[in-house]
């Protein structure tokens, strides 16, 4: 087996969702996940604490991701502006890598509850570190939590339309769909009042 790969990380991921889809997330072991990615349990835990972490592995760089666009965002960008800036960042980053894993790991969240919990939890971590990020700014938190929860949702509505696996064309960057969702979304609020 060989020891170290360059793609680990990545070989792991999609060798965990695989089996999770073959026979379960409970079903499934640390040693099958590592077996399956031609790499070691002692590579597994060098990447990741335990299998559930595997799930949740950008949520981190996510955030982190989110709260550096909002900081570089222009001092005289309006919250909802700095909200923009910080999902262009973000988007940006994902790669056609995060779009073809997403079926399975759609699928393996959809099959546990405890993994539905967790990734009820990632949305509550994108949405306190965009609140972080505005108040670093000095918005009020009421209007930060607003802006967050905005931010949060968009996110999520645009990355489902650039990762449906329905689609048979390029569907070209993330940032389109989550500013066009951000956009369409802030009009649906407009529309509440």
């Amino acid at each position: 087996m060989p020891r170290w790969k360059p793609d680990a990380r990545e070989r792991l991921a999609v060798a965990a969702l695989d089996l999770f889809a073959e026979q379960g997330y409970d079903e499934t072991t640390v040693a099958q996940i590592a077996e399956r990615a031609g790499l070691t349990r002692s590579t597994f835990f060098r990447h990741f604490g335990d299998k559930r972490e595997i799930l949740a592995a950008g949520q981190e760089t996510l955030s982190r991701l989110l709260a550096a666009g909002i900081a570089d965002a222009p001092t005289d960008a309006t919250p909802l502006a700095a909200v923009v800036a910080g999902l262009e960042r973000a988007s940006g980053e994902m790669t056609s890598f995060n779009r073809d894993l997403s079926p399975r790991l759609h699928a393996a969240i959809e099959a546990n509850e405890e993994l539905r919990t967790r990734d009820a939890m990632k949305s509550i971590g994108m949405a306190a570190a965009i609140v972080d990020a505005l108040m670093q700014r000095n918005v009020p938190e009421p209007t930060a939590q607003v802006a967050a929860e905005l931010g949060v949702l968009a996110f999520k509505v645009g990355y489902r339309r650039w990762a449906d696996p329905s689609r048979d064309d390029d569907p070209g960057e993330l940032t389109t769909y989550t500013r066009a969702a951000f956009d369409e979304l802030q009009a649906a609020a407009t529309g509440l009042r």
